[in-house]
Order: structure tokens, then C-alpha cells, then sequence
């Protein structure tokens, strides 16, 4: 019995001992690796609060455009550069003349209660922006009112426009809205129901909760291309940007929805949070107005170019804005394809901005009785006259803390030329009751641009007057011709140089001040993997990736984590 005993002690042993090797020959011959796995809450603070959860009412509230992002989808979609590509529709043609557009839907689309997608959802939305009683942005009623939109069949639809408009297809981006749950709801009426709370899309998450606190989105199990790895997202509303910085430091969030320049250094001090930035769609400039007769010397190109060399743009974005802008040399944004790399980049020179302002016959009071040629500048101490008249007005700005300090700053280094900028702030109305009635010398203002670059709001002489956005005043017939033919082309390499060449007159001309181009920054937990960010249209493109995010991760083999990363 002993002896038996004994036998089976050693088969035991042998046994064990020949699984451990066979165990230490697998990890010999099999690495493993750890991959991302399904599952997950990414929590995410935001300052605001939700009202309109709806793509053709949302244009005026950030958190709103963060939820229609990702629960909505357009026709089309921007990447990167700018460039319109399919979304809902596989594919679209372009009629000769520019003039109709026709668009094939996709096949496999469900809304989130498991409706298939189709025509109508599109010819729906469309006519809901086009109703007299819709309230959304005006630009998009005005875009859309000259618009005729014919479903052609279940998944074929088709826009003809009155004349040629290369930036139509940018408009194609916006969400699109079920049809068979708002068809008898009037225009007048849709900012005020139910579904802005309670809103069906067609997009990779959908709602399942959404109060003054937070919104809670789940996955879309019936999305028709890749799913997340995230299982859910949460936004928490918070009353400000400084409220959501304290609930990551408490652990309510993970995410901090936008870093301002002011916290930045506090931030950098959390050794778990991970910082992205990319720059936005938009620039912070300072309008000059050419028609203010009170303000003749603007009219002058030699005073406009002396400003904009005089101001050290990389001090304001180093200094002021802690690194979170980018120098602006152009009104055709960066690393977009109609941006021209080799535009002049008028780099900070005040002595050639000195030289520029006594070219033009701007000199020092107590330098007039000198002798000619023997005029030798400004003194500090002295504004600039001509004729009696001074170089001095009024610098308009918002009370916005961030760009008082720039327009301090700017005011500084003008001064030191001879030039006197007076500021002036204002607490509200700055748009509407100083730019729009072009009530104003000079303003230092934010632009927010749509994804096309098209230039024509902003910078043909039509837009001078009434509701044009040309504030400026700037007319320039050969970039009035440039913008009208660029805007009755399709071929994106022709507008391509047409735009070129806007931007070489541009920065000659320098009708207004191009101060720099924002940098939105962006923080997140080290625990969420797999983010990214790209140049931005919009903040809600920080979730442009986020189906690559993910929290969750498992341990597998080497030929496993390939063929899970090949799917």
C-alpha cells in the first residue's frame, strides 16, 4: 500500500513538473500583449447645459453641438483638411453647370428605434430649416430658402440651386432628423418640443438619460460602420470651465472638456492628465473700419501695414494666451486645402513699421518744425499727426478677461510707435449694437468660420452694407471677381489658386488685423486610451476618433491582438 502510495506521489510530480513545462514553453513560444476590450463609462465634464438636442437648433450652444455630434450624422462629413466626405450618403454627382446635386443614401441605416433611414428623413429636414416659422441660425434658413429639394426615390435625392455655390456641399454636413416622428410638429413649433430632450438619431450613441446634471449616452448597437469600444458616455454639466477643473480633482470626471489659458498651468500640475490641442476653425482679429471718416488714416495701406508689423503676435500668444494660439498670416485657415503655405507672413518689424509711417507722412508733433529730410521718427513720448490729424481711436473689445489683456498688450506696442489706441470695453451688445451698424473705429473680435473656406461673407464689397459681414469695409474688385469665380466652381484645385490669390492681396492690403488662429485644448484621464485630436471645425470634433477610445483592456496572443486590430 505504502509502495503504491509512493508510485502515485511520483507519476504526480512528474506530472506537475511536465506542465510546468509545457507552460513555460507556451510563454517562450507565444508573447502576449494587452489590446483594448469593449466596455466602459467615459465621464466627461462640460460648462453649460443642454437645451436643444437637435442638429438644426443646436448652432448656438456648445454642449448641444457636443451630444448632436455624436448622436446625429449629415449627408457628408469634414475630416481634417476640411474636405467634404459621405456620411449618410455613399456618393453624390455634381451636375456641369454646378447647379444639381445628387445624392445616394445609404442602404443599411436604422434610427435608434429601428426605422430605416431614408429620402424623406432628408427632404424633411431640409424643409424644416426652409419653413418661414424655423428658428434655428439664420444662415442655414438662408442658405437652404434657395434650395430645391426633390426625393427622387427611397435612397436618391436630389438639390437644385438658383446659381452656382462651390460651398453648398459644406451645408450638406448638417444632422439629419427623423421624419416619421416630427413630420406633424410646425417649424414654429419644433424648439419647443419634447424630442430636443428626447432626440432619435441615426448615430454611434444615443441617449438614455439627459436632466440639468448630466446626459448619459449607451452605444448604438444598429450603427452601420465601426462600433466604439466605450459601452457609455457621460457629460456632467457644470456651471463653468472652473467648476469642471475642481470635479476632475474630486474624481466626479475623467475628462475636462476645454482647458482656458488661464488654467493652463494648473492643469500641467496633474500628473494624470493627459493634454491635447489642435487648433479651431476660426481667428481672433481686429477689424479696422475704412469708412469712418473720423478714422481717414485706416483707408491708408501703408498705416494698415505698420499696425500689423508693430504688434508681436508671438509675445501676445506665448504671454497672453499661455501658448494656446497659433500666429494668423492668412483668412484662409492652415492645413486646409485651400490655404496658401507661401503667403507673406508680416513677421513683427517696428522698425519697419516706423519707416512705413514716415513713408506715409506720419510723423512726432515735435518733429514738424524740423527741416526737411531731417524728420527722424517718432518720439515715445508723442503721438503721430498728419495734416492735423492724429494717429489715435478707440479699440472696441468684450469684457472677456482674455481679451482686455491682448488689447492692453496691443495698445502698449503701439504706443511705443507713435500710434494712441484708446480702449474701450464692452460688458454686452458688442456685436449688435457697435459691429453689425459698423458703429465702431477699431474692435478686437473672435470669428467662428464654417468648414468651407469661402471668403465672400467676410470680404466682398457687397458685404459692406447692411447685414453683410464685411465689417471692414474692405473693396477690392480683383478679390471680388476671385471670390465670384471661385465660387461657381466645383473643381477644388481651380478655387484652390483662386484662393491663393486672395491671400496674396490680402497681405498686401491688410484690411483688418489677423492676430491668431485659437488652440483649443483639451484634457483627459491617463486611464482613457487611444485619444486624438486633429485641427478642428468645431469642439465637438475632439470626439472625432472616439470610436478608437476606450478604457476597458484585455491580455491576448500576439496573432490574436493582430487579428482583432485587423477587424
Amino acid at each position: 500500500m505504502t509502495k503504491h502510495l509512493r508510485w502515485q506521489v511520483i507519476i504526480t510530480l512528474l506530472g506537475i513538473a511536465l506542465l510546468g513545462s509545457l507552460l513555460g514553453y507556451l510563454a517562450f513560444t507565444f508573447t502576449t500583449v494587452v489590446v483594448p476590450d469593449v466596455g466602459g463609462t467615459y465621464v466627461e465634464g462640460l460648462a453649460g447645459n443642454s437645451r436643444y438636442i437637435n442638429p438644426i437648433l443646436c448652432q448656438y450652444n456648445e454642449v448641444d453641438r457636443d451630444l448632436c455630434s455624436l448622436i446625429f450624422n449629415g449627408l457628408t462629413k469634414l475630416n481634417e483638411r476640411g474636405e467634404v466626405i459621405p456620411d449618410l450618403a455613399e456618393r453624390w454627382e455634381i451636375s456641369d453647370d454646378g447647379l444639381v446635386y445628387t445624392f445616394h443614401l445609404r442602404r443599411d441605416v436604422l434610427w435608434h428605434d429601428e426605422v430605416p433611414f431614408s429620402a424623406d428623413d432628408v427632404v424633411f429636414t431640409v424643409e424644416a430649416m426652409q419653413d418661414p416659422g424655423y428658428r434655428g441660425a439664420p444662415y442655414l434658413d438662408e442658405l437652404w430658402r434657395s434650395v430645391e429639394v426633390v426625393k427622387v426615390n427611397s435612397h436618391t435625392v436630389r438639390f437644385t440651386l438658383r446659381e452656382p455655390f462651390a460651398p453648398f456641399l459644406d451645408y450638406t454636413t448638417i444632422g439629419i432628423l427623423p421624419a416619421h416622428l416630427l413630420a406633424e410638429v410646425p417649424a414654429e413649433s419644433l424648439a419647443n418640443d419634447p424630442f430636443n430632450q428626447r432626440p432619435i438619431g441615426t448615430g454611434l450613441f444615443q441617449l438614455e438619460e439627459v436632466n440639468a446634471e448630466h446626459a448619459l449616452l449607451k452605444g448604438n448597437p444598429l450603427f452601420y460602420g465601426p462600433k466604439p469600444y466605450l459601452n457609455k458616455i457621460e457629460f456632467r454639466f457644470y456651471p463653468n470651465h472652473e467648476s469642471v477643473l475642481s470635479a476632475y480633482e474630486l474624481g466626479e470626471v475623467q475628462g475636462i472638456s476645454r482647458v482656458l489659458p488661464e488654467d493652463l498651468p494648473e492643469v500641467k500640475g496633474h500628473s494624470g492628465l493627459k493634454l491635447f490641442s489642435a487648433r479651431l476653425t476660426g481667428y481672433t482679429l481686429i477689424f479696422l473700419n475704412l469708412k469712418d471718416p473720423a478714422v481717414p488714416f485706416f483707408q491708408e495701406k501703408l498705416v494698415r501695414q505698420a499696425l500689423i508689423y508693430a504688434i508681436d503676435r508671438q509675445k501676445l500668444v506665448d504671454r497672453v494666451l499661455k501658448g494656446q494660439g497659433l500666429v494668423a498670416h492668412s483668412p484662409i485657415l492652415p492645413e486646409t486645402w485651400a490655404c496658401d503655405n507661401a503667403v507673406e507672413t508680416c513677421e513683427y518689424n517696428p522698425e519697419l513699421a516706423k519707416t512705413l509711417l514716415i513713408r506715409a507722412g506720419w510723423h512726432n508733433p515735435t518733429h514738424l518744425s524740423a527741416k526737411r529730410g531731417e524728420i527722424s521718427g517718432q518720439d515715445d513720448e508723442g503721438v503721430r499727426e498728419k495734416a492735423g490729424v492724429r494717429l489715435a481711436f478707440t479699440l472696441l473689445t468684450d469684457d472677456d478677461p482674455l481679451h482686455v489683456e491682448l488689447a492692453e498688450e496691443i495698445a502698449r506696442q503701439w504706443e511705443a510707435l507713435g500710434v494712441k489706441a484708446m480702449l474701450r470695453t464692452i460688458s454686452s451688445g458688442l456685436v449688435r449694437e457697435f459691429l453689425y451698424p459698423r458703429k465702431f473705429e477699431a474692435v478686437l473680435i473672435d470669428l467662428e468660420l464654417h468648414g468651407d473656406p469661402d471668403p465672400y461673407p467676410l470680404w466682398h464689397s457687397t458685404q459692406t452694407n447692411g447685414e453683410g459681414q464685411n465689417y471692414a469695409g474692405f473693396v477690392s474688385y480683383e478679390v471680388d471677381k476671385l471670390i465670384e469665380e471661385a465660387r461657381c466652381t466645383t473643381d477644388s484645385e481651380k478655387r484652390a489658386e483662386l484662393y491663393h490669390r486672395f491671400q496674396e492681396i490680402f497681405a498686401d492690403e491688410v484690411p483688418s488685423l489677423l492676430l491668431y488662429y485659437p488652440i483649443y485644448t483639451y484634457a483627459v484621464d491617463e486611464k482613457v486610451k487611444g485619444v486624438q485630436l486633429g485641427p478642428m471645425g468645431d469642439p465637438s470634433d475632439r470626439f472625432r476618433n472616439i470610436t478608437e477610445w476606450y478604457i476597458v483592456t484585455k491580455r491576448v496572443i500576439v496573432s490574436q491582438a493582430e487579428r482583432e486590430l485587423d477587424k
